[in-house]
């Protein structure tokens, strides 16, 4: 049987589908991981939105070349990608940014989700202010092992693979940057 051409464009949209179903269900759940690293190492929420949404274009795009196990690993490894290539266009100087200390606030009218008391809140805020200072002056090759390790909870392993090193330098740099 002869395939004519509306035959071939609604198998290739059904082939496009799947492709996009497949992204969502393996991507999707890792974007607010996505976000976190990007935001770390891009000091600001505008330049991490960017560098995301441009990880994500290229993940889609090349989303037949994923053959991982894990596709946090994968899709943060991108976005670590994007982002040193845009920080390469720009300089270096843009490695210090000012890091945003509001983007943590878990808090609605001055209470937070777990009802804890005023006083309570505010050295929470304190300590999570003295931290983001700490990572911001980290060089950036210890700033995002230890926001990988520690806030995205990810392994050594997972974190040779998005940074593309190996092992050791991993724990060497934890230890460093710790």
């Amino acid at each position: 049987m002869v395939q004519t051409d509306s035959d071939a464009e609604r198998d290739r949209a059904e082939t496009d589908a799947a492709r996009s179903r497949r992204f969502q269900q393996l991507a999707l759940p890792h974007l607010d991981a996505a976000y976190n690293l990007a935001r770390w190492l891009c000091g600001n929420t505008s330049d991490a939105e960017d560098v995301v949404q441009e990880a994500f274009m290229r993940a889609f795009r090349f989303f037949d070349t994923f053959r991982g196990d894990s596709a946090r690993a994968w899709l943060l490894a991108i976005v670590r990608r994007t982002w040193y290539t845009e920080w390469r266009r720009r300089g270096p100087s843009h490695d210090m940014l000012e890091f945003d200390d509001t983007m943590d606030d878990a808090t609605f009218d001055g209470w937070s989700a777990g009802g804890a008391d005023p006083q309570a809140l505010l050295i929470r805020d304190e300590d999570t202010k003295r931290v983001h200072e700490a990572l911001a002056q980290l060089p950036v090759e210890y700033r995002e092992v230890l926001i990988l390790r520690e806030l995205e909870e990810m392994g050594y392993r997972e974190i040779a693979a998005v940074a593309d090193l190996p092992i050791g330098t991993v724990m060497s740099r934890l230890a460093r940057g710790r």
